[in-house]
């Protein structure tokens, strides 16, 4: 049995932080010249592929779902999901798209208590509202600051958090590669036919595309596997109740990033907001993580991921 190191996998889910908040960046960045469908699948055929050349060449990893219908149902939550997202970043500031989207762990509690009927305890109530307190703060309905647009990663974070219930379930009996392949695999058949809908001719539309665009395309799919593959290994160096906190290190990192690229910073009651879902979304994901355990229920990787990339 592999000895737990506890600093490497906080160092590499921390990467995976950063790897989300840099592809919400570029989605952001290359928004401006592709449409939603393109972009979404550029970053999910990549991600198939890339995959799919991983487990051809393992000899210990099989393209065979034990539950091909969980497959197929997660990755159209998270497809939809990140169609959400892409959309919502083409509307507004990375930095606050990303604390709403944050807002994952707090939800999937609602969800597991309208779904599930679990109960849920007096703490995990106040965090659920002191999240949605924190999103007031960050959107402000009738600022202007951000509009009817907060409404798109609000609901990839309810697709994402339904994504995470779905997979606590059924994830631990399948092998997280396989399962890391159907999400690309998915996504990409879903947004095939929406790409062939919208783009007429997709291909003469990336090769007129200046060339920084189209290589911060290819980076998505790189930046979103490579985050994914970072919480696979994390989760096998480091109990997930202790990872789950430092995923929030990628509010920091999407604040940075738009900054760099964009020059927007969020404002005095926006950093507040910020700082709150931070707060009560990192401990919402933790005792969602811990109960889990108290259930005997492995935790996949998936359960981990917060964002819906």
């Amino acid at each position: 049995m592999t000895p737990p190191r506890p600093l490497l996998g906080i160092a590499l889910v921390i990467g995976a932080a950063s790897c989300f908040a840099l592809l919400d960046t570029t989605v952001r960045f290359v928004g401006a010249y592709f449409s939603v469908a393109l972009v979404l699948w550029t970053r999910y055929g990549l991600h198939a592929a890339f995959m799919t050349l991983l487990i051809a060449l393992s000899k210990q990893r099989s393209f065979r779902s034990a539950n091909p219908m969980f497959q197929i149902a997660r990755g159209a939550l998270l497809a939809f999901a990140s169609s959400m997202a892409f959309a919502a970043l083409r509307r507004m500031p990375v930095a606050e798209f990303t604390a709403i989207v944050m807002l994952t762990p707090v939800i999937a509690t609602l969800v597991a208590r309208v779904w599930l009927k679990e109960r849920i305890s007096p703490l995990r109530w106040a965090l659920v509202v002191g999240g949605f307190v924190g999103a007031l703060f960050v959107v402000r309905p009738g600022s202007g600051i951000v509009g009817w647009a907060a409404l798109l990663p609000l609901a990839a974070a309810f697709a994402n958090a339904a994504f995470q219930i779905m997979t606590s379930r059924f994830a631990p009996h399948e092998d997280p590669f396989t399962t890391n392949f159907y999400t690309g695999a998915t996504g990409m058949a879903i947004a095939t036919p929406l790409l062939l809908a919208s783009v007429s001719d997709p291909i003469e539309k990336l090769m007129g595309a200046p060339a920084l665009q189209v290589g911060a395309l290819a980076g998505l799919a790189v930046l979103g596997t490579s985050g994914h593959l970072m919480l696979i290994m994390a989760l096998g160096k480091a109990p997930a109740s202790t990872l789950m906190p430092f995923q929030y290190a990628q509010l920091a990192v999407a604040a940075l990033a738009g900054f760099v690229v964009f020059g927007a910073v969020p404002d005095g009651w926006g950093w507040l907001g910020i700082a709150i879902i931070g707060i009560c979304g990192s401990a919402s994901a933790w005792l969602n993580v811990r109960s889990a355990a108290e259930r005997h229920r492995p935790v996949s990787v998936v359960q981990a991921d917060t964002m819906a990339e």
